[in-house]
């Protein structure tokens, strides 16, 4: 099982590049897109899901080719968007039949059939006769995955899920993808470096329409060992030591100090200490190489 994409290209009218010669081949499991507001991270989900053509580029799932079959792909694929839309005053087990329908499960007993699993599958069960616009934000997307299995995808495609969400139901969802993707390939795209760091086995970094890093986390985060520093300096300090050091991140203490960290090849001065990088590290120093390119 196979995703692979070519030069994808999409720019908008007003001359943004929205995506620019994205190059990618994701495999089974959980695939994650990590990037900032406005990186492309959305323009690239629709454009996978089917839901908006590029201007240049290609896209293979194992022999169905998208842009050219999207009918073929999107019988194997489910699709949850950023804003995925609720409809009022209806009960969770007669919106998944309807979704079900729309999905072309013609045979009654087949739709009760799929409904009470994805259900199931999704903790749910308990709450199949509460209406959807009443559940909790955890429960929300928990149940746009219920509709998504539905048709049994092999390619399952979720857009910044765990926005607004609270850390046990952001946890009891990405758990969730996590067990789906035992037999799937499933793409998210995040902003929240834990998601990655946490629940992928592959990830890409994504800024400006560009693929700025690929790779494990694991491994990603071993390339910047004896790279990264830290120091606690007072508030006045920071804007020198921006100056002087390529600091990538601050955390303030309780005290009002600041603990700051620093990418360098060597040791910055004798009041640095060697830090053990994290994801969050290579993500801050990863858009920082990338900030200094020009955007169109």
């Amino acid at each position: 099982m196979k995703l692979t994409i070519n030069k994808l290209s999409k720019t908008y009218g007003n001359n943004l590049k929205a995506l620019e010669d994205i190059d990618l081949e994701i495999g089974q499991g959980m695939f994650g897109f990590l990037g900032p507001n406005g990186a492309g991270k959305s323009t690239l989900m629709r454009i996978i899901a089917t839901v908006q053509l590029p201007d240049t580029g290609r896209i293979l799932f194992n022999k169905i080719d998208a842009l050219k079959d999207p009918v073929s792909l999107r019988k194997v694929l489910g699709y949850l968007p950023q804003d995925f839309g609720i409809y009022p005053g209806v009960n969770a087990e007669d919106l998944l039949n309807y979704f079900a329908v729309l999905k072309g499960i013609s045979s009654s007993k087949e739709r009760k059939k799929v409904t009470e699993k994805a259900l199931e599958l999704t903790n749910l069960n308990e709450f199949r006769k509460m209406n959807v616009s009443n559940f909790s934000g955890g429960m929300k997307q928990r149940f746009g995955i219920a509709q998504i299995l539905l048709n049994d995808p092999k390619l399952i495609i979720v857009d910044e899920p765990t926005t607004g969400l609270d850390p046990a139901e952001r946890k009891r969802f990405l758990n969730l993808l996590r067990e789906m993707a035992s037999s799937n390939i499933i793409i998210f795209s995040t902003h929240i470096v834990d998601d990655i760091n946490d629940f992928c086995k592959s990830m890409a970094i994504i800024n400006r329409g560009k693929i700025l890093k690929t790779g494990s986390p694991s491994d990603s985060v071993r390339e910047l060992k004896n790279k990264i520093w830290k120091k606690r300096i007072n508030p006045y300090e920071l804007s020198e030591m921006e100056k002087i050091y390529k600091v990538i991140s601050t955390e303030y203490n309780e005290d009002n100090s600041i603990n700051i960290r620093a990418y360098s090849e060597i040791k910055p001065s004798p009041e640095f200490a060697a830090a053990e990088p994290c994801l969050e590290d290579l993500y801050f120093t990863t858009l920082d190489d990338s900030s200094h390119s020009v955007r169109i």
